[in-house]
């Protein structure tokens, strides 16, 4: 039965298959062996197994990375006075530099074996997502080290005698290091670089030996203009054939001391304002040995997928921190001023439009550092999570830059106005850096999320793609007679699955038993049946040419993207003890998430070439009316647990740094303080119909609730102030070179 199945049915789709499906390059089975699935393929089962996302493990710190954050980290960020950074100084103070060092801030995801902290995922986390509350610039200088680079490249691929060698030097600050990637010619698209490496024999240390000769230009380098070794990606070529018959030996990843004779480095790129370390690189005929190629000769030509490897882990930490940090930071100051900033007589929190922004922080804040905190939990498991990470570095700074601007809003010309009071500006100037690197947004989005995820996270389409590309036909035939038949049923099921739990508005849904929650579970159920039928029928009638269709491919990205952040928010309730108080948000999350899906899948169908199969699929799971996401109601709830202290505010708005005398931080807050505290001694005094003054004298109030209320108002006028300068002041921070060169009528002629 099996063989006449093959030979009958599946032979002529296998013919049929060999043109439409997708086709793997080297460099994209690179890119597929880099990394590992794990709740992402989940999703796209369409019956994800509950059990197995309440069974991850809580991340929680290790008391001594709690007491780092409490103490190294208090203290750094205490140091720093990011106004004189950006607009005095342009560099972190020489304090700062040596404090990072002294303190291994450097060496976080070193081992202690090797000198460093040895810190997890979520402990690198937590620290990176305080350090970026206080100072973007601070948080860069210290992320870029522990992300992708040569520390994760070296404990990934590196020899022992290099480990033994580089790690403790990164991990004491002897060595700044910097990773090398970006060029004129290669942004995303790293099969364009044109930097080489050519084996050749040259002199090192006063001996002849066998190395290599580079010659490259790189820009867009964080700490690359005070580096001490350069992590250099660059195409290496074997032309003599020192080393084999193989002339393109593909990119590969060296170490490169740049005190080396032949390496240009200093000067500097200033990020969207920003003053991190950044600036271009050049190499002309550097020459160094073999055993610089990190990993050894072993891994020459296996630099895109050590790069992979290594981003898959690396950037599924640093931004989305960061993005957190910015988020909590912008819910924290929003809802604070809009507390004590009064106009027509309330708080202007009370107003609706500014509530539709506070109750879309509150959700923002939530459910990122969910997001944070779950995709944390897998790296500490051991996992290099690829897609994840895709996910959560380009949805945690997409949303970053939706939260920035709408605390930019609230706050309106406090906001704009730029001086050492200003608590948001410098975070609204700096959005588009965390957009931009670790793999351009727009990539990311378009080809990344969905495009590599439908082939590594669904159960069949990887196998039958490999067994096409098997060189013995009769081998290739019997793989993909396997494959195809599994995917019909899974095809089958899921097409049934959807069906009966969009139609039945996915109340019989399969969900555990989590009290209030329990609902948001099934939805979710429901939506991800969907999202594996549309994925399966997308793949179907389009085949390989999906890969082109990129507005597609973005919206099917933006599906599964929901359906992980919702889940992070599910484990989140789960983890945080099923709190009641933050149901308003956990709800927002998933009926903003929900709405979103349904909006993503309708557009896919919407443009599917297909008609016939994209009008079935759509009465199959989107009967009915659009869904809406929030009501009203349900916005005003969580913007005013923003508005007052509560466990709730405590617990979005977690680890933001509490300010210090350099910034306007400390001021919102002891404002936020006093006027919640006399909030009702003020509705005594409005009740009274009295002035201050009046109702000192004559009642209701004591003096000391005068005094009380008095100290209040000058604190909300102390933050509600705002920064101006001398003329001289601003033409002295514009430095030389920046200044309008203003000529004489004269002079002009």
């Amino acid at each position: 039965m099996k063989q006449f199945r093959r030979d009958f049915f599946t032979k002529p789709i296998f013919e049929l298959a060999k043109g439409a499906l997708p086709t793997l390059s080297d460099t994209e089975r690179e890119a597929l062996e880099a990394g590992e699935v794990w709740w992402d393929a989940e999703l796209f089962t369409g019956s994800p197994d509950w059990s197995k996302l309440l069974a991850v493990k809580k991340p929680e710190l290790s008391p001594e990375e709690a007491a780092f954050l409490d103490d190294q980290c208090s203290e750094l960020c205490s140091m720093v006075n990011d106004w004189e950074i950006n607009f005095e100084t342009g560099d972190l103070p020489t304090e700062v530099w040596d404090f990072l060092r002294n303190e291994k801030f450097f060496g976080m995801i070193i081992d202690k074996k090797h000198g460093g902290l040895g810190f997890s995922a979520y402990g690198h986390s937590e620290i990176i997502r305080r350090i970026s509350t206080k100072s973007i610039a601070l948080g860069v200088t210290t992320m870029v080290p522990n992300s992708l680079g040569p520390g994760e490249l070296l404990h990934m691929f590196g020899t022992q005698e290099q480990q033994d060698y580089w790690l403790p030097r990164l991990a004491s600050g002897k060595e700044i290091p910097a990773f090398a990637l970006t060029s004129e010619e290669a942004g995303s698209d790293a099969s364009a670089m044109v930097d080489t490496g050519i084996v050749c024999k040259g002199q090192w240390e006063g001996k002849q030996v066998l190395g290599l000769r580079l010659n490259w230009s790189k820009r867009y380098i964080t700490l690359g203009p005070v580096a001490t070794v350069l992590g250099l990606a660059f195409k290496m070529k074997d032309p003599d054939g020192l080393l084999g018959e193989r002339e393109d030996i593909g990119i590969t990843c060296a170490l490169v001391p740049t005190n080396l004779p032949g390496v240009e480095i200093g000067r500097r790129h200033i990020p969207s304002g920003q003053m991190f370390q950044n600036g271009p690189n050049k190499g002309h005929d550097v020459f160094l040995p073999l055993d610089h190629i990190i990993g050894g000769t072993e891994y020459a030509g296996r630099g895109w997928m050590m790069l992979m490897s290594a981003l898959a882990v690396g950037r599924g930490i640093s931004l989305p921190s960061l993005s957190a940090a910015a988020t909590a930071l912008s819910a924290h100051t929003a809802g604070a001023y809009s507390r004590i900033r009064q106009q027509f007589g309330i708080p202007i929190g009370k107003f609706g439009g500014v509530q539709r922004r506070l109750g879309r922080l509150a959700a923002q804040a939530y459910v990122l550092d969910a997001g944070r905190r779950l995709t944390c939990a897998g790296l500490d498991e051991g996992r290099a999570l690829a897609v994840i990470s895709g996910i959560m570095k380009s949805n945690a700074t997409y949303r970053m830059r939706e939260a920035v601007d709408d605390a930019m809003d609230v706050h309106a010309g406090k906001a704009v106005i730029d001086g050492p009071k200003n608590y948001i500006g410098n975070m609204h100037r700096a959005v588009p850096v965390g957009i931009t690197v670790e793999g351009a947004n727009i990539l990311t989005r378009n080809m990344i999320i969905f495009g590599q995820g439908a082939i590594r996270c669904h159960p069949h389409i990887l196998d039958e793609i490999l067994a096409l590309q098997m060189e013995d036909d009769a081998e290739a035939l019997d793989a993909f007679d396997i494959a195809l038949w599994a995917h019909v049923g899974h095809t089958t099921q899921n097409l049934f699955k959807a069906w009966f739990r969009a139609w039945t508005g996915g109340l019989l849904a399969p969900a555990p038993n989590a009290g209030k929650a329990t609902p948001y579970y099934r939805q979710l159920s429901r939506w991800s049946a969907a999202f594996a039928l549309t994925a399966d029928i997308a793949l179907l009638t389009l085949g390989g040419s999906l890969k082109r269709r990129e507005m597609l491919s973005a919206r099917m990205g933006d599906a599964l993207s929901e359906l992980y952040l919702i889940s992070a928010a599910l484990k989140r309730w789960e983890d945080d003890g099923r709190q009641e108080a933050d149901l308003p948000v956990l709800r927002y999350v998933a009926e903003q998430g929900f709405a979103h899906i349904q909006r993503s899948l309708d557009e896919v169908l919407a443009n599917l070439p297909s008609r016939v199969a994209a009008l079935v699929v759509r009465f199959l799971t989107i009967p009915g009316g659009s869904n809406r996401g929030p009501s009203d109601e349900l916005t005003k709830q969580c913007a005013e647990l923003l508005l007052e202290p509560s466990a709730t505010r405590d617990r979005l708005t977690h680890n933001v740094y509490e300010g210090c005398g350099t910034d306007g931080i400390r001021d919102l807050n002891e404002a936020f303080e006093k006027v919640c505290a006399t909030d009702g001694l003020r509705r005594t005094l409005r009740e009274s119909g009295k002035t201050l003054a009046q109702a000192e004298h004559d009642g209701p109030l004591s003096a000391d609730d005068v005094a009380r209320l008095k100290e209040a108002d000058a604190a909300v006028a102390k933050v509600i102030a705002v920064d101006d300068f001398a003329p001289e002041e601003i033409t002295d921070r514009l430095g030389p070179g920046m200044q309008h060169d203003e000529k004489s009528p004269e002079e002009a002629k």
